[in-house]
């Protein structure tokens, strides 16, 4: 894995200008993301998580706009480039896996025809070369009896085998960098964990990039090597998956973790954070978290807390704050 990084996401904020005001689901997000390294996006609904994908790889639907930040693909500056440019980008470069399979592809065209109308417009490839190429991918990502198959419609193939199809027109350009949009949520238990298998190997053997955009901390556990917690449009906490997950810092975080259910151990009834993800046009001032965070005090309700090292990981909490870490003031979750 290179220790330079592949993607940098700096401050990153993506904003909506409605009739009552601009909405931001992005606020000043941060992070890298190296070669061969899986990075984990999760957080409730509404947390952020693909809007940050999305802006990534350029799909924020007019009018919204990235309004600040930047994002370089191995160091180049990609946020500001003309469609024209992006396009080639798009697809080539940065793939995307999308959450449900059957809507990402054509139903009137062969998954066949949509492989090689990928591979020939990102390589140049002869139809037979493309073909054979297409066939090699169908292959790589467990497609049985490819050889067979590629002339089958998206319909003819089951829900775990789309995801798989899907993968292959990821795959097809060879791009330096995936960004897989809950990829598992539509499978069942065991097809999610082929499928994450599948990802985790392609990773592996060929050095590429995944950003993993998910719900499901069991899915963050077994497959990613650092993971953000966003909340609100905001990092909460960033670090190497094991750290994060076993001692988390943040308090959302900790209820994240508390409300997963366990494989063992004895059976009790889960946690709960209390309350909802804040509506974005009523983001409270300060901490996004503070109405439902029972160890708020005053800062959590002034000002918005940056990232700070702790144990290995960056946490935004005025709790790790060198200004208040001594701090003896415990005011609850509301002043």
């Amino acid at each position: 894995m290179s220790n330079s990084p592949l993607l940098q996401v700096s401050d990153l904020i993506v904003e909506f200008p409605t009739r009552s005001g601009v909405l931001r689901p992005v606020d000043r997000v941060g992070f890298d993301v190296r070669a061969g390294e899986i990075v984990g996006l999760v957080g409730e609904s509404g947390a952020g998580k693909s809007m940050c994908g999305s802006a990534i790889i350029g799909l924020i639907d007019r009018p919204g706009r990235i309004s600040g930040g930047e994002i370089r693909l191995n160091g180049e500056r990609i946020d500001n480039l003309p469609e024209e440019r992006l396009r080639h980008i798009r697809g080539k470069r940065i793939a995307m896996v999308f959450q449900d399979p059957l809507t990402s592809l054509n139903p009137l065209m062969t998954v066949g025809q949509q492989l090689i109308q990928t591979i020939r417009t990102h390589l140049p490839l002869s139809a037979n070369d493309a073909r054979a190429r297409a066939i090699g991918l169908l292959e790589e990502v467990g497609i049985p009896a490819a050889a067979a198959r590629i002339d089958a419609y998206p319909h003819q193939f089951s829900g775990g085998m789309r995801q798989r199809v899907v993968i292959a027109l990821a795959l097809a350009a060879e791009p330096e960098l995936i960004i897989a949009d809950e990829p598992t949520t539509a499978l069942d238990v065991s097809v999610q964990a082929q499928i994450m298998a599948l990802l985790k190997r392609l990773c592996r053997e060929r050095g590429t990039a995944v950003i993993l955009i998910t719900h499901d901390m069991g899915v963050i556990a077994e497959t990613t090597d650092r993971v953000a917690v966003l909340y609100a449009g905001r990092i909460a906490e960033i670090g190497p998956t094991r750290n994060v997950l076993s001692t988390p810092s943040h308090p959302y975080t900790v209820g994240l973790m508390a409300s997963t259910p366990s494989t063992t151990g004895s059976l009790h009834t889960l946690s709960q954070i209390p309350g909802s993800m804040p509506n974005l046009r009523a983001i409270p001032k300060g901490c996004a978290f503070n109405a439902r965070c029972g160890k708020a005090f005053s800062p959590c309700f002034q000002d918005i807390p940056v990232l700070e090292p702790v144990e290995g990981s960056e946490v935004a909490c005025w709790l790790y704050d060198p200004a208040y870490q001594n701090t003896k003031e415990t005011s609850g979750a509301s002043e």
